[in-house]
């Protein structure tokens, strides 16, 4: 698909996803004309543009408010992969929930350790199980397609879920707290328009809540659930 559009000549190439890097290492050196964004990874070549996500950042504000809705002073984290990525989701997760008081318990799990972990929805399932079990009423999820059954298995237990990356509100509506949203229009935007402009830079850009490349999702499904002391919290 790469080599199509560069054959094409199209410039800028716009990829969403870390799984696309080895292809444009490839892909990136044999059209050196064209300028390639990837986004959610770094590849370093020089007519690529590394767009990367302050998570933590989003992560800090979704905590607060699962700290905020919780019931029983326990929240939790089911990560996907055990890579540096999903541990910035971790860390801002904790350090929000704490903000809120020190004595909130946060449970994390990963779900494994190789890339099967992204798609292990009955491990995603058994892990929430878990720690409902203990306590749990707020379950954050950064897991890919085992976010997915996590996501159910909250709701199906009458707990809160936390959604990520997209607006997963409506997955289970009056059940998601809310989404941390990663702002890829905002990366493609940005590409796009600097490619047009002549402003187009082959480096590492960083977003986070400062440049409007991190935010958390409020619609009519967890309208319900977020409180006025909870938004300005997080304001």
């Amino acid at each position: 698909a790469l080599r199509r559009f560069a054959r094409d000549g199209n410039s800028p190439i716009v990829m969403a996803g870390f799984s696309w890097a080895s292809a444009l290492e490839k892909v990136a050196a044999d059209y050196p004309d064209i300028k390639f964004t990837i986004i959610d990874m770094v590849v370093g070549a020089p007519n690529v543009q590394s767009v990367v996500y302050k998570e933590q950042e989003g992560s800090y504000l979704v905590g607060i408010m699962a700290a905020m809705a919780s019931k029983s002073n326990t929240v939790s984290f089911v990560g996907g992969m055990d890579i540096p990525l999903i541990r910035r989701f971790a860390c801002g997760y904790v350090g929000g929930a704490k903000s809120v008081g020190a004595d909130i318990n946060v449970l994390q799990t990963m779900t494994g350790t190789t890339p099967d972990a992204w798609n292990n929805q009955t491990k995603g399932a058994e892990i929430t199980k878990s720690q409902i079990a203990q306590g749990s009423d707020v379950v954050y999820q950064a897991a890919g397609g085992t976010g997915i059954a996590v996501l159910k298995a909250a709701a199906d237990a009458g707990v809160l879920g936390i959604g990520v990356d997209s607006n997963q509100n409506g997955m289970h509506p009056g059940n998601v707290l809310t989404s941390m949203l990663k702002r890829v229009d905002v990366a493609v935007y940005n590409a796009m328009m600097s490619a047009k402009e002549g402003a187009f830079k082959t480096d590492i850009s960083v977003l986070g809540l400062a440049e409007t490349g991190i935010d958390y999702a409020m619609d009519e499904n967890n309208a319900s659930l977020v409180s006025e002391d909870m938004l300005a919290a997080v304001e």
